[in-house]
């Protein structure tokens, strides 16, 4: 690892030829969907790329082990949440982003920049004009929304994406929405994100070590065997639908399915949910297992039968999701979902196939699909085979530099 401060040291190539300078402000060892993101587009190509990023706590270790070289500029503790931190980090990321992309050209003279969000984009626009590269833009969804609110920065954004190679959007409803808001004419391809096992720890290797994880977890909750268990992963606010799953608990016990729903994540709906239980009488039967890292929700997703996430459209304009990635993960683990028909779900989830799309909003819809799967052990075989096969298909980023002889299209 190299910090922006440390930069005019020697430094040691680890990269043959590299021409691809990614640039992220999240970045692994820190957990986000991003930073995983980034970190598997740069597995892809060790080769070509390096990697200027954000600093986190752990980075250094992380970055030492890596096949390809890994730049840091500093991101001190007492600017990372708070008041001061959000006003500063924006401004911080912007800077020194673009001061240590130049100096990293003079280094490796690349030719291209993959930046990984549309956060800080500013820099970006800079680099774009002082530097000879071409380059790409990812898109996730907030960090779309985050810059369509105010006219000065929309109409940064809107150059900036104009000046680009490409648009890489992490779904498709990603790249309707960007095609909705701003009318441009750059190529944009979508890219989904993909699994790498290896954050979710060596235990997920063999199906002996799965079955060991998926006893561990029911027995920590006294859910037997027998049981089914639903489960749930993410913050715990309202438009999540938590309370829907919920609300059909004591339903599906009436219709004589021995039920157990476990809850993964925290959020300020915590105590309303727990609440809702109470009031329904099946506090027994849903678990809140609070805050489960990756390394540990492999056992939670062994563990389960059927997935369920009701994510309702959020409204409001600061927030939305461009990507499921949680129903991915449940795939992968061989789970059949119940997901709601809409956004960045349907780019993992297909009816019928690994999973069941229902309307959130229509209690009978909701109801049928829990009946359904829970009360049919083939179906849910069938669609959790179906969904372990969808999760292994990927694109790669190298498919965007077609013109590239090195490069081969997955």
């Amino acid at each position: 690892m190299e910090h922006i401060s440390q930069l005019t040291a020697e430094i040691r190539d680890k990269a043959a030829y590299p021409d691809i300078l990614v640039i992220s402000r999240i970045f692994l060892p820190k957990e986000a969907v991003i930073g995983e993101y980034i970190y598997d587009r740069c597995l892809q190509d060790p080769e070509r790329v390096i990697m200027l990023a954000a600093g986190c706590s752990g980075d250094k270790v992380f970055d030492e082990g890596q096949q390809f070289p890994v730049y840091r500029w500093s991101n001190p503790r007492f600017w990372r949440s708070g008041c001061v931190g959000n006003i500063l980090k924006p401004l911080v990321n912007i800077v020194c982003s673009f001061v240590l992309a130049i100096k990293l050209y003079f280094r490796y003279h690349y030719r291209y920049i993959e930046w990984g969000h549309g956060y800080d984009f500013p820099s970006l626009l800079l680099l774009s004009y002082f530097l000879p590269i071409r380059f790409f833009i990812y898109l996730h969804g907030n960090d779309l929304l985050s810059t369509l609110h105010n006219p000065v920065l929309r109409s940064l954004f809107k150059l900036t994406l104009h000046r680009a190679e490409g648009i890489v959007c992490n779904s498709s409803y990603t790249q309707d929405y960007l095609r909705t808001a701003l009318r441009l004419d750059t190529p944009t391809h979508v890219i989904n994100p993909v699994i790498r096992p290896e954050k979710f720890g060596n235990n997920v290797a063999s199906p002996s070590s799965l079955d060991d994880l998926r006893v561990r977890v029911r027995q920590r909750y006294n859910i037997p065997e027998t049981t089914i268990v639903i489960l749930s992963v993410g913050r715990l606010v309202k438009h999540k639908g938590f309370d829907q799953v919920i609300d059909n608990i004591p339903l599906l016990l009436t219709f004589g399915v021995d039920v157990h729903y476990i809850i993964c994540g925290q959020g300020p709906c915590e105590s309303e949910l727990k609440s809702l239980a109470h009031r329904l009488r099946v506090d027994k039967r849903v678990h809140f297992a609070g805050y489960v890292p990756e390394r540990e929700l492999a056992g939670y997703y062994a563990a389960c039968d059927i997935f369920a996430m009701l994510t309702l459209l959020d409204t409001k304009p600061n927030n939305m999701e461009g990507f499921g990635m949680v129903y991915l993960e449940a795939s992968y683990f061989g789970k059949p979902v119940i997901a709601p028909r809409l956004g960045g779900v349907l780019d993992t989830v297909q009816h019928e196939e690994n999973g069941i799309l229902v309307n959130p909003n229509s209690g009978y819809e909701v109801f049928q699909a829990f009946n359904r799967l829970c009360k049919d052990q083939q179906l849910r075989e069938k669609l959790g085979r179906k969904g372990k096969e969808l999760a292994k298909r990927r694109t790669l980023h190298r498919s965007l530099y077609k013109s590239d002889r090195r490069n081969a299209i997955l």
